[in-house]
């Protein structure tokens, strides 16, 4: 990290030069402008520079033509003119250190969460659950971790809420009525999420978000370009990415004040894909972490085509602002220009809202924090040039990067531990197996020594259980007996009465899948 970073030039007129203070980047910031008027290379001028001056970068590529970073420009007739008309010297073309990552694991090393990282809060307003079925999610969460089950993918959380399903009764004194309904409804939300990518996005080897903070040899921040392409068709998975990633690194990152340069910057490129139809819990945590994560030295910036597509709520957080070109074909359009505008700080010079619908390809009007963290007078300037290669590389390069990635091999090959699915499957026979053994006894000790069998013991008796060996991710300190030894110890402590009996019968029943006694 530089100790004292150049500040950034990101435009010039013929009267002024507009720099991108990194004491103030992470104070968050936003890229407008309509499709062809320049927002993707501005964003690529901003991520480059970072990346030069040490910052690690990431950020979301829906079209792919982000993947230039990775290599030197050249000097084209375009470039040429626009160097000729602001007066700079001859960029230095140069690639940047990259990294790419695909939720998908075709264009990218694959990026997981488990179900457990995610938790119970973040599920709940992912699968848009009511208060009923957010305080069933939350009760299944806290069986498993009690009984040291792990919930790492998909499969193991359909397990586990068919399992509190099918066993509702055993759990009631304790936590409370478990409505079918209810696990029905999220049984069917998660089915919808996994038709969205959500079965390649929950699992193992989960993302190490060490692995986002790398800088190169030359002491360079590396790029971190996600494939977004596929998101834009499952928009649940790209908020749930979003929003599990900028939670993690809030809580994993330490408080660091005001720093010469952020530790690390994001780029969402068509942010309204983020915003469209997200379910109002999902955006109120989004609202908070963007409020929040900027104390960690992490700055957000958004992408997107009109100002009006981020929420009033986190487009107040963003202080420094590049906005290209806008169309007013419409009279709601009109509406747009002038409420963009009107988020400016006025420059007397010049009518923000009639200079938003004149701007040319490459041209902006820029407001940026000054040295006292104030919003600049908004000015009209050309973006300057970027030193890497404006627009998308072939798959080939791409596969030579990934294949030459720090991380190589890493990521590539799922890991299905013995998790929850596993457990339960496995006491779903061990339970057939002691039923059917209990049933061809006929006769009362065969019973017990089915029971005493399932719970690993031995004779006619059961033994007490222990609780069963958790694995290293389990919470550590005493752990909980599991459900079916504090069953199977009531089932001791009732044998001498009739009504304990009459308890057994129905308790075991049910978990074995029998019907009523008749």
């Amino acid at each position: 990290m530089s100790q004292n970073p150049e500040p950034i030039l990101v435009g010039r007129n013929n009267k002024k030069d507009v720099f991108l203070l990194p004491q103030f980047a992470n104070r968050h910031g936003l890229i407008a402008g309509a499709t062809g008027t320049g927002k993707t290379v501005s964003l690529q001028l901003l991520a480059e520079h970072f990346s030069q001056m040490g910052v690690p970068v990431f950020m979301a590529d829906v079209k792919s033509d982000l993947t230039g970073l990775s290599q030197p420009g050249k000097m084209t007739s375009k470039v040429q003119e626009r160097i000729n008309l602001l007066k700079l010297d001859n960029p230095t073309f140069s690639g940047c250190p990259v990294m790419f990552w695909d939720v998908f694991g075709e264009q990218g090393h694959p990026v997981r969460a488990t179900i457990s990282e995610m938790g119970p809060l973040l599920l709940s307003r992912l699968l848009q659950l009511n208060d009923t079925q957010a305080g069933v999610i939350s009760l299944v969460f806290r069986v498993a971790d009690e009984h040291g089950l792990l919930l790492l993918d998909s499969k193991d959380l359909r397990a586990m809420l068919q399992y509190v399903g099918d066993n509702a009764a055993a759990f009631t004194t304790q936590y409370g009525n478990i409505s079918t309904a209810s696990i029905g409804a999220i049984q069917r939300n998660l089915l919808a999420l996994d038709t969205q990518g959500g079965d390649k996005f929950f699992g193992e080897p989960a993302l190490n978000f060490d692995d986002f903070m790398q800088t190169d040899q030359a002491g360079r921040g590396y790029i971190n370009i996600l494939s977004a392409d596929r998101l834009m068709q499952a928009p649940k998975v790209y908020a749930t990415f979003l929003l599990w990633m900028l939670s993690e690194l809030f809580e994993r990152l330490p408080e660091v004040g005001d720093l010469p340069q952020p530790k690390l910057v994001f780029f969402f490129d068509e942010a309204h894909l983020l915003f469209s139809d997200i379910p109002a819990p999902l955006l109120e945590k989004i609202e908070q972490v963007i409020r929040l994560i900027r104390s960690k030295g992490v700055g957000v910036y958004f992408v997107t085509q009109n100002p009006r597509d981020i929420p009033d709520n986190v487009l107040g957080q963003l202080g420094n602002r590049i906005q290209h070109a806008l169309r007013a074909y419409t009279p709601r359009d009109q509406k747009a220009v002038q409420t963009a505008a009107d988020t400016f700080r006025q420059n007397p010079a010049f009518d923000t809202g009639t200079v938003l619908t004149e701007l040319g390809v490459g041209e902006a009007l820029v407001s940026l924090l000054d040295e006292k963290g104030q919003p600049t007078m908004v000015e009209r300037v050309f973006i300057c040039p970027p030193g890497s290669q404006i627009g998308p590389i072939t798959p080939e390069q791409r596969k030579a990067i990934i294949e030459q990635s720090l991380v190589f091999g890493q990521y590539e090959k799922t890991v299905d531990r013995e998790s929850a699915y596993e457990r339960l499957k496995g006491v779903a026979a061990t339970s057939g197996d002691a039923a059917a053994e209990a049933h061809a006894s006929g006769e009362k000790g065969g019973f017990f020594s089915s029971l005493g069998s399932l719970f690993g013991g031995g004779g006619g008796a059961a033994k007490t259980p222990s609780a069963p060996s958790l694995p290293a991710s389990a919470p550590r300190g005493r752990q909980p007996e599991s459900l079916m030894g504090t069953m199977a110890k009531s089932a001791v402590r009732s044998i001498g009465s009739a009504v304990g009996r009459e308890i057994i019968r129905g308790v075991m029943g049910s978990l074995f899948g029998g019907g009523k006694r008749r």
